[in-house]
Parts: C-alpha cells; structure tokens; sequence
C-alpha cells in the first residue's frame, strides 16, 4: 500500500486529490497538509510513501518544504510530485534541484493521478513532454560547471547515471545493461550517495551540468 500526504492550500483542491486516492487501489492517504510548514511536520510523523505538494503556499512554499522534509528524512524518503497549474511552471528547474521526482498537473485524470503516483513510488520521475522539454532547455545555453564533482564515481555508475539522464526507468537500465533492477537500485543509490543528492531528479541535473549528457540541439 503506497501511503499519500496531500498538500495544498486550497481546501477543495485538497479534498479532491483525498476524493481520488481515496478510490484508488494500492493507495491510501496518509494525511494532509495545507501549507509548506505544516507539510514538513507531517511528513517527519506520518513517514508516507510519497507526497502530492502544491508549489505556490503560504508561510513556506512548496519547494522550500521539500528541500526540508529531504533533508530531515533520513533513509527513507518520501518521493515528491510536485502540483501545477501549468506544464511551463516557473519554477521547474528549481523544484528538481530541491529534490522533486515530477510534476503532475492538478486537473490530470484519474488514471495519470494513479499511474503518476506508482511511478515515483518505484523510484522513476514523472515529467509530461514539456516540462522535459524546458529542463533540457535550461542547460542548452549554459556551459557545464562543476565538472570534477564526477571524478569519485566508478564507470558503472557513470554509465547508470548517463541513463537515468536520458529517462530510463530501472527496468529499462537493468534490461540495457543485463542485470537485476535490485543492482541498478544498488549504482543509484551508491552514486546518489557520493553526490550528496537524494533524488533521481537531481542526480538528472548533476547529469546536465557537469557534462556527462548534453542537451540535444534542434
């Protein structure tokens, strides 16, 4: 059972999102929060699978809650599907280096709700076509940086991380590199480890900006 902790600001937006899992089989809702400050209690008291975080709250925002509730998660952290109104949010490329594993728009279907949720829940990202669209655009123009920060990773992990970039999902790197998903885990969250990041989104934006992956050019 995936347990949920709803945030948002809006208390019918809240309970429609608590409405849907409600009705959704695997899923089940851990709690609720309606701004950043609250969230981050809840999510250090009810430890839930994964969290439904709206961007833009009152008292602390969407993206400042997430960098603490990472931070202070210990091993098991939850995964974050950050909610907005708009697939060009503004705050994208912010929101993925706090630690997001995607974004969901708040009228998405019913069956992207539940596939959205699974996803990250099994550690992969969710990005819809436009928001991968203007992440990769956001390095295209800029040179790398840092580009020593990838010298303590073996080539395996490079070779994971290279992956992981270009959307893989574990299966999918498991399946290219003939071994199990348990080991591909294994690369990830060792490589996670040496770069100081949590999520497989941020370890996409280390990707880009050391140089590893280039953004393909039209």
């Amino acid at each position: 059972m995936i347990r949920v902790l709803v945030v948002d600001d809006q208390d019918l937006v809240r309970a429609g999102f608590v409405a849907l899992l409600g009705a959704m089989p695997g899923v089940e809702v851990a709690g609720q929060a309606s701004n950043g400050l609250e969230a981050v209690g809840k999510a250090l008291d009810l430890r839930p699978d994964v969290i439904l975080m709206d961007i833009r709250m009152p008292e602390l925002d969407g993206i400042q809650a997430t960098e603490r509730i990472l931070a202070g998660a210990g091993p098991d952290k939850p995964s974050i599907l950050m909610l907005t109104v708009f697939d060009l949010d503004e705050y994208v490329y912010t929101a993925l280096r706090a630690g997001a594993s995607g974004f969901l728009l708040k009228d998405s279907p019913p069956e992207t709700l539940s596939s959205g949720i699974h996803a990250v829940a099994r550690g992969d990202m969710l990005f819809g076509p436009t928001i991968t669209r203007r992440l990769v655009e956001s390095f295209t123009h800029a040179p790398p940086t840092d580009t020593t920060r990838l010298t303590g990773l073996t080539e395996r992990e490079l070779e994971v991380l290279r992956l992981v970039a270009g959307g893989e999902t574990n299966a999918e790197i498991a399946g290219r590199l003939l071994v199990s998903e348990a080991t591909v885990k294994t690369h990830l969250n060792r490589l996670m480890t040496k770069l100081g990041i949590s999520s497989r989104a941020q370890a996409v934006v280390v990707a880009y900006e050391t140089g590893l992956v280039e953004p393909r050019r039209r």
